[in-house]
């Protein structure tokens, strides 16, 4: 006769894994593709990324060398902006032009202007804010 189990139901306690050099080096691949769509210039990605423009012209042409922590956040958080205007907009093209448009939620400054401030924060409220507008997590 089979008898009752019981089933652990306290989920795990979170614990973020580091991001590894590799991963690094996908999310720089993939950022180069959205600086692409974005239409961004040398020195508005090398600023996104806060890096030097000949660093960013290297890691463009050769690879990128060993990503930061900082790094790591800063292109985590364009992936998902990236991918919140995805979710967002049906039509990639709209989610590529709405970086550039003005936006009333960033005091009609565009999203890309705010993020040109060049710290991690600026960032990161784009995608905060993007992310409650799809629906959050």
């Amino acid at each position: 006769m089979l008898a009752l189990q019981p089933v652990e139901t306290v989920p795990p306690a979170f614990r973020a894994e580091p991001v590894t050099q590799e991963e690094a080096a996908a999310m720089f691949r993939a950022a180069l593709g959205l600086f692409g769509k974005w239409e961004l210039t040398d020195d508005q990605a090398a600023t996104l990324l806060d890096m030097p423009v000949r660093t960013y012209r290297r890691w463009k042409a050769e690879g990128p060398g060993r990503v930061s922590r900082d790094g790591c956040a800063r292109l985590s958080n364009l992936m998902g902006i990236h991918k919140a205007l995805r979710i967002i907009f049906a039509e990639a093209q709209r989610g590529y032009a709405w970086i550039r448009a003005g936006n009333a939620a960033f005091n009609a400054s565009s999203a890309l202007e705010v993020m040109l401030g060049g710290e991690l924060t600026d960032i990161m409220r784009v995608r905060r804010y993007l992310d409650a507008t799809r629906g959050g997590w």
